[in-house]
């Protein structure tokens, strides 16, 4: 039973890729992926993949170098591979298994784990779940903490305080003015109910109405700059999933008229292209800055011919 990878040989992005897998269970190869610094937002179900660059440290750091083909051979045995035609059904199981694992880990770490801490985190994904979310929904809640666990990965400290109000600042969301204080009263019921401490309660809150749109952040903590920068990593995408993202914000303001939306969306993101940096922590702007700009002069254009 071994954490095994083949030669960098799949191109994107400008590198060549490599497949890290384990051959004895996900949990071996998440801890493995985390020793390498490899990011979990780099797990596609079955395998991590992990740049030509990252290949000799994870052969120093164990992993047993192996074909294309023995991978592929080792994971099916085991009984882990994901076939591609799977993976749209199974997507949504394995997002849903990770927000509940990262929910539970937060609780250990913060000393709260309970059977109440648990039941609040089911409460929580169910409202990420509600049926009027388009955008705002679990796979919202789950590139904000992948966000955070890249920049973390980045040599960033994410605080507890950024990872609480990374799940509530958006459990209430009905597409109003006034979601993120409703959204920041419902935490500071729910997190003084399972004993959270006063100041972490407080702090939360705090953190959830400063992701309002328009909201003046006079003297940004890092802790508040990390919560900021992964709400926004949606801006530097794939292209793919860009337009996945443009299309449910769209969705979510069916209700007004196209011109009006137009018009606003394009007003909000040109004041983002007007920003010095759309990202305020130094590992953000390197991972997502320039792709970002991309993303955000893209639709403006597009959304400029439809006035």
């Amino acid at each position: 039973m071994a954490i095994l990878i083949d030669p960098p040989a799949w191109p994107a992005h400008g590198t060549l890729w490599s497949h890290l897998v384990s051959d004895r269970d996900y949990a071996e190869l998440h801890a493995f992926a985390a020793r390498l610094a490899v990011p979990r937002r780099s797990f596609d179900l079955d395998h991590y993949d992990v740049p030509a660059a990252r290949y000799d440290d994870a052969i120093a750091l164990g992993a047993q170098a192996v074909t294309a083909k023995e991978v592929v051979h080792r994971l099916r045995d085991s009984g882990l591979r994901v076939r591609q035609v799977d993976k749209p059904k199974l997507a949504p199981v394995r997002r849903r298994a990770y927000l509940r694992d990262a929910w539970a880990d937060l609780g250990a770490d913060l000393g709260l784990a309970s059977a109440a801490w648990i039941a609040l985190g089911d409460d929580l994904i169910e409202r990420w779940n509600e049926v009027h979310r388009a955008y705002h929904d679990e796979r919202h809640l789950e590139d904000v903490l992948l966000a955070l666990n890249h920049l973390g990965v980045r040599g960033e400290r994410i605080s507890p305080i950024t990872l609480l109000a990374a799940w509530f600042h958006d459990a209430v969301y009905r597409g109003t003015a006034a979601d993120e204080q409703e959204s920041a009263a419902f935490a500071t019921r729910a997190l003084t109910a399972v004993a959270a401490p006063a100041d972490l309660v407080t702090a939360v809150a705090e953190h959830i109405v400063a992701t309002t749109p328009g909201h003046e952040v006079t003297a940004p903590v890092p802790s508040l700059i990390h919560l900021l920068d992964a709400d926004l990593s949606i801006f530097a995408a794939s292209s793919e999933r860009y337009v996945a993202y443009t299309t449910a914000v769209r969705q979510e303001y069916a209700h007004v008229a196209d011109a009006a939306f137009a018009s606003g969306r394009r007003a909000i993101l040109t004041q983002y292209l007007a920003e010095p940096n759309i990202y305020r922590s130094p590992a953000a702007q390197q991972l997502w800055e320039a792709r970002a700009r991309v993303n955000l002069r893209t639709e403006v254009e597009e959304l400029a011919r439809t006035l």
